[in-house]
């Protein structure tokens, strides 16, 4: 496949995709800048334009940390931020991948990418293109020259790398079109999902999702297994402020976030056996709270019974492997993956008690949403954002003293404020009372930031206010708009 990807397969595409995705806002004039100045960029480096630009968002994550991987819903609603990849075909067995931050590497990749350790930024791009590869037989690996811009901070715990390899994903499917029609969007995000575990994060497909399904406007709730999405419309005057902490953490760099999704699965495994059941059908803390009391979530008496099977201290490998009756070597390869293989501390009660009371909470969320007067629901949901704050920093372990301060700093001004996405760095999300905005920003700006050296000019980087927006979308360039 050589010269301009074919008008009327974009149109056919786009149309396709617009049924998956969000169409374009053309209203969006900064969106509109942006495309240009990418544009302006390939040509740039390539000679030539672009045939088109692949957009996809980034995500906040409202409410449900660390549950997802466990089986439960969470309620993430899209950034204004976006990754944005410029593409057209070269014809060659080779994607050419320039950035137009100029801290990322130009990089050339092949047809097949196995996975990594320690993901270099262009290897997210690999993950999408595999997993759109691994879709079907019918799709083939063609090059492409591509130019990637995102302005979703990199490591914020705002899903930047979710969205380039959703992005790619997209651009493999263009690349084959008309031989292979794009999958729904659910499909999209599952298979976006699977491919990022390629450089070895064990993620539960929150991010990959919210990238395909959201809508501007409009928070959502979303359950997986199987992957199931609905509304959620938050209070017309709810303001949410993003704040990073400058601390960056990159999860597929660390198990830290592995080790969480093993203690998970260890904390279901050990209830399961001391419940007489067979403990290794269980894989997540909702597979098994779906058989020991399926109607106790929202109340939360699933967590007595947790507290009284598994005790409040740390369990070794050797002492897991004789409660479920298996030597160690069996437990590691029947539960742990292999960068935890030499972790020997795992706290299972802490871990399964913040899953099941957050899981609880994002029900709570999503109630309080459908049901309470404005002002009650804001002062309701904002409780619910301190309490998960309180428990990811004291039961999951996963904050940092910076979020810590920043969610501190932000109480006044707030009906509630936590950390969001991973953690252990990145940012906080905070629910800000309508006429306190303007005073969050000054205090954060006065309190946090000036003393790292962040001026006004370059604030809005770390800061800014945000509403839920549109889901992933393809931006024709220069071409009549046909039926």
């Amino acid at each position: 496949m050589t010269g301009k990807i074919d008008d009327l397969n974009i149109f056919r595409i786009r149309r396709e995709l617009e049924i998956n995705c969000q169409p374009v806002d053309r209203s969006d004039h900064q969106l509109d800048d942006r495309c240009l100045k990418l544009q302006q960029f390939f040509k740039e480096k390539f000679n030539k334009n672009p045939d088109l630009i692949v957009s996809v968002p980034g995500r906040v994550n409202l409410i449900g940390e660390h549950v997802d991987y466990s089986g439960y819903g969470v309620l993430p609603m899209a950034l204004e931020q976006r990754v944005l990849v410029a593409i057209c075909a070269n014809g060659t067995d080779k994607t050419t991948l320039v950035n137009m931050d100029e801290s990322y590497e130009k990089a050339e990749i092949g047809s097949t990418f196995s996975g990594c350790t320690t993901p270099s930024w262009y290897h997210y791009f690999q993950c999408g293109v595999q997993g759109a590869l691994n879709y079907s037989e019918s799709m083939k690996y063609k090059g492409m020259n591509a130019a990637v811009w995102g302005n979703i901070p990199p490591c914020a715990g705002l899903s930047s790398s979710s969205a380039l390899v959703s992005a790619a994903a997209v651009c493999m499917f263009l690349m084959n079109e008309p031989v292979v029609t794009a999958p729904s969007k659910e499909n999209m995000a599952n298979l976006c999902a699977a491919a990022e575990n390629l450089i070895g994060t064990q993620g539960g497909g929150m991010d990959q999702a919210i990238a395909f399904l959201a809508q501007k406007g409009i928070a959502k709730y979303i359950q997986f297994n199987p992957l199931q999405c609905t509304d959620v419309i938050l209070p017309s005057n709810a303001v949410f402020v993003i704040a990073h902490s400058l601390v960056e953490k990159n999860k597929a760099a660390s198990n830290d976030f592995n080790i969480r999704v093993v203690e998970c699965r260890l904390a279901a495994q050990v209830m399961a056996k001391k419940k007489g059941l067979e403990w290794r059908n269980f894989r997540t803390l909702k597979k098994l709270q779906d058989k020991l009391a399926p109607s106790m979530l929202i109340d939360n008496n699933i967590v007595p019974l947790c507290e009284s099977l598994l005790e409040d201290r740390a369990y070794n490998k050797k002492e897991i492997a004789e409660l479920l009756e298996v030597s160690v070597e069996e437990l590691v390869d029947i539960s742990m993956s292999p960068d935890t293989k030499n972790v020997d501390v795992f706290y299972l009660r802490k871990r399964a008690c913040h899953v099941f009371n957050e899981a609880a909470r994002v029900l709570r969320f999503k109630f309080c949403c459908d049901e309470f007067p404005e002002e009650e629901c804001l002062e309701a949901i904002g409780e619910l954002m301190n309490k998960s704050h309180k428990s990811l920093k004291e039961l999951y372990e996963c904050s940092h003293p910076q979020l810590d301060k920043l969610v501190e700093i932000s109480n006044p001004y707030t009906y509630g404020s936590r950390l969001t996405g991973a953690g252990w760095g990145g940012c906080i999300v905070a629910l800000a009372k309508e006429n306190k905005v303007e005073d969050l920003i000054t205090a954060l700006k006065k309190d946090y930031y000036s003393k790292l050296g962040i001026g006004d000019e370059d604030l809005g980087n770390y800061v800014f206010v945000t509403k839920p927006n549109s889901g992933a979308c393809i931006y024709p360039l220069n071409i009549d708009q046909k039926p």
